[in-house]
């Protein structure tokens, strides 16, 4: 079947991600009507809600042939295919099925006159991998629940770093571009109309910026790419005075300051509990929040809201048991009661109920009380200065694991990596910022592209060996295509 996709999601043989900026970055379409206004739940008798979301992410390697430095880039998932005899790589055609089975899943329960909800959060080269497989028969799938209005309120996309990097270990000025490459790639794929309804923001890692610079430069692209909401994980956030979250059911307010004392605030879903696919492959969220009631929240009785977000297609449980989970739940869900809702969708629904995002609970990223109190006035390195003064009595202060879970560090003891990586953005700005540059052009985009995908969390979630050896070579081309532009 030849695939409907727009040809220019890949041009020369690269992922169509160099953006107009002024062409994405567009003024939020109006809060009130996107969700609620195609909804078909009755808020009113809602007692609560739950939703969850589908993580879905394959690396892009340096793996055509067993000689990496001549290999070709190609989808983790093209080399589990190809390599089904390695370790559990006989899973990759169940993987490719997980990419396009929620679209059948979707579109049969709604046909049956059930009421499904699901957020999707695809990375940007996992897009690109898919096209570069084959006709694009999982992509056309899932175009048939984000383009016909007939889902609108069913399926949710949630936005994400184009190549599934963390954003500490991201140079801050390639923050943005990694939001904006993600945001291009998935309208070339989808349309103009279905990248207007992306609001939410799924971090990679679930991780949230600890340093004060680094978080403020984070929420302010988020918001200059027209985000409206992040998804962050329960542990990684405190109120202003570092106590803990007490209502994470109910939406929040991120407080993001830098040592200049300029502020940026987006609103925030909170989810719950640890990473473990079998909350969302056994429907745990819909399970819980059915032992949930309408509380009092800022002068208002409103329904809570149970999140979480699992890997899509990875082990066991979600392979098997998430299918016959997912339908038996929404085969029972009604429109009142307990509900499926979207994230956008819950949060339209909590604006009509008259509250503001002005006074949602302001929090900060984990750990941030212990800088603020130390900052005595607002200049640069500030905050710098007061996170030496605590490293200075307290050597286990880290930066680095205000993510799903608290044993990972994205960049102590990958500092062979990391510096080829911080290299090769340093040499990118100085090559293009502040020129009159063709971003269609072969060599900006071969630059860009090796940039991008250097910063994938999985050269360093994967230890040392091989995927470390991926992510230098990955660096070392984009160095060349610097130095010996097309």
């Amino acid at each position: 079947m030849p695939s409907k996709l727009k040809a220019q999601t890949i041009v020369d043989g690269l992922p169509n991600i160099t953006c107009d900026e002024k062409k994405l970055v567009k003024p939020v379409k109006s809060k009130a009507g996107l969700y609620a206004s195609v909804s078909n739940v009755d808020f009113e008798r809602v007692q609560s809600g739950f939703g969850i979301a589908l993580h879905m992410h394959q690396p892009t390697i340096p793996a055509s042939c067993d000689d990496v430095r001549r290999a070709h880039l190609v989808s983790n998932l093209q080399y589990m295919m190809e390599h089904q005899d390695l370790g559990d790589n006989h899973n990759a055609s169940v993987f490719y099925w997980c990419y396009s089975r929620i679209s059948d899943f979707i579109r049969e329960l709604a046909g049956e006159g059930h009421n499904p909800r699901v957020m999707l959060d695809y990375s940007g080269n996992l897009l690109w991998g898919l096209r570069q497989m084959g006709n694009g028969e999982v992509l056309d799938k899932l175009s048939a629940i984000t383009c016909d209005k007939r889902y609108y309120q069913n399926a949710e996309w949630l936005g994400t770093m184009w190549a599934h990097a963390v954003a500490t270990s991201t140079p801050v000025p390639d923050i943005k571009l990694q939001i904006l490459a993600w945001r291009e790639h998935f309208e070339a794929i989808f349309g103009e109309e279905a990248i207007g309804r992306v609001k939410g923001f799924s971090p990679p890692e679930m991780h949230l910026p600890i340093h004060p610079d680094v978080c403020h430069a984070y929420i302010k692209a988020l918001k200059e790419c027209g985000y409206e909401w992040l998804m962050v994980q329960e542990h990684t956030i405190e109120n202003l005075d570092g106590t803990g979250i007490k209502h994470p059911h109910f939406p929040h307010r991120l407080v993001a300051k830098n040592s200049l004392g300029e502020t940026e605030e987006i609103t925030v879903l909170i989810k719950t509990q640890g990473s473990d696919t079998k909350l969302v492959a056994q429907m745990q969220p819909y399970y819980e929040a059915k032992t949930r009631m309408r509380e009092d929240w800022h002068g208002k009785k409103l329904p809570p809201f149970v999140l979480q977000i699992g890997d899509g297609e990875n082990g066991g449980v979600m392979m098997n048991e998430f299918p016959p989970c997912y339908k038996q739940a929404f085969r029972e869900i009604g429109l009142v009661g307990t509900v499926g809702m979207n994230g956008s969708e819950y949060l339209e629904f909590i604006r009509s109920s008259g509250i503001d995002e002005k006074s949602f609970t302001p929090i900060q990223p984990i750990a941030q009380h212990r800088i603020w109190e130390l900052v005595t006035g607002y200049r640069r390195g500030a905050c710098d200065e007061a996170i030496n003064s605590i490293h200075s009595k307290d050597p286990n202060f880290s930066l680095d694991k205000g993510s799903w879970t608290n044993d990972k560090n994205w960049v102590k003891g990958y500092e062979d990596v990391m510096d080829p990586i911080k290299k090769l953005s340093v040499a990118f700005h100085k090559t293009y910022d502040g020129k009159d540059v063709d971003k269609e052009s072969p060599s900006y985009r071969k630059a860009l592209i090796y940039m991008l995908l250097s910063q994938s969390s999985d050269f360093r979630y994967w230890g040392q060996g091989l995927w470390t050896e991926y992510a230098k070579e990955i660096c070392q081309r984009g160095m060349e295509a610097l130095e010996r532009p097309v």
